[in-house]
């Protein structure tokens, strides 16, 4: 028994420090660079970590200029930046939805007066893993989501750009405004179509009373379409789409002039 519980712990020690490894690799990156331009005389200059990260993706992550996207990147790197950000997610979420889910007929006792206080309860009646109940689900929702949001985000602004530039030389702000919104929009809109049900099945999940019931959201959805068919299986479609273009317009227009601002040039 103690063998297994060594090895267990072994390989979740590994995962672990290659998942820092990873994770902390960029910013090793913008360390050595530092370290070895701004300590020799005549060499390049930084002028902090932030113009070092913009000259090394403008640098050294271009690729040849006018090239089509490339959804053999696209795909696993945005599902791998999914996954990463389902970590966060998934016990930030679970405590926000146990919060606002709280029925107003509940006694004042038994509700939560917060979110500390609800990841707080949950952790000490659950365990640490009570926090990340719906972890699985989460991940499947990010990887998938995320794939799907950068591809048709990615081939929207590629030709929406290229449609520009044939019909004008001049390129403005507005110009770059207009391509964000409709791209980013579209990319969200995009993203909650195709996972709406996993998210569906998530937020039963997370906000089962009975902590003992299903974690597997296929053996869910195949209850809610047993029962409701398809509609069912996207309950909430309507508010999720009409926050979704908006929220990951602002969202995408917002990163693409911050790039600008920092001397990021994209083609």
């Amino acid at each position: 028994m103690g063998e297994t519980s060594g090895y267990k712990d072994y390989v979740a020690g590994l995962l672990a420090g290659v998942a820092t490894v990873i994770t902390g690799h960029p910013f090793d990156t913008v360390k050595v660079k530092l370290q070895k331009h701004n300590t020799v005389a005549h060499g390049m200059q930084y002028k902090n970590g932030l113009h070092c990260t913009a000259r090394i993706v403008k640098i050294e992550g271009e690729g040849p200029p006018n090239t089509r996207p490339q959804p053999q990147v696209i795909i696993p790197a945005a599902a791998y930046g999914g996954a990463i950000i389902s970590f966060v997610l998934c016990p930030s979420e679970l405590v926000k939805m146990q919060v606002q889910g709280t029925d107003s007929l509940v006694p004042k006792s038994g509700r939560y007066s917060g979110p500390l206080d609800c990841a707080l309860k949950t952790m000490k009646t659950e365990g640490v893993t009570g926090i990340f109940r719906g972890g699985l689900t989460t991940l499947l929702r990010e990887t998938i989501g995320n794939a799907v949001f950068f591809s048709v985000y990615e081939y929207v602004r590629h030709y929406m750009h290229l449609q520009l530039k044939a019909a004008s030389s001049d390129h403005n702000y507005l110009n770059d405004v207009g391509i964000g919104i409709v791209s980013g929009g579209l990319g969200g809109v995009a993203f909650w179509s195709s996972v709406l049900p996993l998210d569906v099945a998530k937020t039963i999940i997370q906000t089962a009373s009975d902590k003992s019931s299903t974690k597997n959201p296929f053996q869910i959805l195949k209850s809610i379409y047993g029962r409701s068919g398809l509609s069912g299986c996207y309950t909430g479609l309507g508010p999720t789409i009409a926050r979704a273009f908006p929220a990951n317009a602002a969202a995408i227009v917002t990163w693409e002039l911050a790039a600008k601002l920092l001397g990021v040039e994209r083609e």
